[in-house]
């Protein structure tokens, strides 16, 4: 066993600021090493991902869950976890390559990023044949980042991230996680203390106020189909042009008292709302603002998600259906 004491223990803490350089496959003399963070597991076996045979039974060698083995050879490997009785395969987060590319991290670095939503977040995606999710996110004075959620019991010292120096970002991807599962970020700072969990503020969706959880989501590629109306709003838009604006919040505007006096949706909204403003001949709507805010009596004003529309409302495909 060749990585450092020190090193194990911090990963076993949760507080490593490296943890690719010690998790996953490394060379060892003239061998390979396989080390693999797993709390609460009775034994690990690594499994040749491509046949499914096993290649080797790893060692516990930290009580926490920390396990370690040799491999003979360089392959798409998968790890075989026995949960107490439970034996489940998954792929291993410190074996795939860094998410973002040189041009990006520099332009994130430089702040010209004008795409930054493509990369930071949480985004679906095929990593060398594998499905799952790669996360994202700027920090540049923290100490350890991890992400967390229901698939890792939130525990910020399961899924620790790779820091990209050049530009400040943390970054993984995990294999597995799918449209729908929550998650916030688990962040130590500069000191080593523990900050509260953080909400994603590139997160495409997130939980219906009060919960806070960001949800990972993939924006519906929709075929619009307004271009006539499109042509029209040119004309209506013109400087010369007659304007009055509705200005309104979506939440205190109107509401369905024999419903516990509910909100209305998004789509509830849309049949109600627009005929309203027509009849009482204002030209246009200004939304108050509708990204996700925590405290409903800020009336949008305090924005914790500028990519989301607030789920008070309906999702984000109803926002724009």
């Amino acid at each position: 066993m060749n990585a450092r004491a020190d090193d194990l223990d911090a990963i076993v803490r949760g507080d490593h600021a490296d943890p690719f350089a010690v998790l996953g496959v490394h060379e060892v003399g003239n061998g390979l090493e396989v080390r693999t963070f797993m709390p609460g597991a009775r034994s690990v076996e690594v499994i040749d991902g491509r046949t499914g045979k096993k290649a080797a039974t790893l060692a516990r060698i930290r009580d926490e869950g920390l396990f370690a083995g040799r491999l003979s050879r360089q392959f798409p490997y998968r790890f075989r976890v026995d949960w107490d009785g439970v034996t489940v395969e998954l792929d291993d987060p410190y074996r795939f390559p860094p998410i973002l590319g040189e041009v990006d991290a520099h332009l994130l670095a430089e702040g010209n990023h004008l795409d930054s939503y493509r990369k930071l977040g949480a985004h679906p995606a095929i990593v060398d044949g594998v499905a799952g999710t790669t996360f994202a996110v700027w920090a540049p004075n923290a100490r350890r980042v991890s992400v967390v959620g229901d698939f890792n019991q939130w525990d910020g010292r399961r899924n620790p991230m790779r820091m990209r120096r050049e530009c400040g970002v943390w970054e993984i991807f995990v294999p597995g996680i799918r449209p729908g599962e929550r998650y916030k970020f688990d962040i130590l700072g500069v000191g080593g203390h523990q900050l509260p969990l953080k909400a994603d503020p590139f997160a495409f969706r997130t939980e219906t106020p009060p919960q806070t959880a960001s949800i990972v989501h993939v924006p519906e590629q929709r075929a619009w189909t307004d271009d006539r109306w499109m042509t029209a709003r040119a004309a209506a838009n013109r400087y010369d042009a007659p304007i009055s604006i509705y200005e309104v919040n979506l939440g205190s505007w109107r509401r369905v008292a024999g419903e516990g006096n509910r909100f209305l949706t998004y789509r509830e909204l849309a049949e109600t709302l627009v005929p309203y403003v027509r009849e009482m001949n204002f030209t246009h709507v200004e939304l108050m603002p509708v990204t996700e805010y925590p405290f409903g009596g800020s009336w949008g004003y305090q924005p914790t998600g500028m990519f989301a529309p607030t789920g008070r409302f309906g999702g984000p495909e109803d926002f724009h259906a």
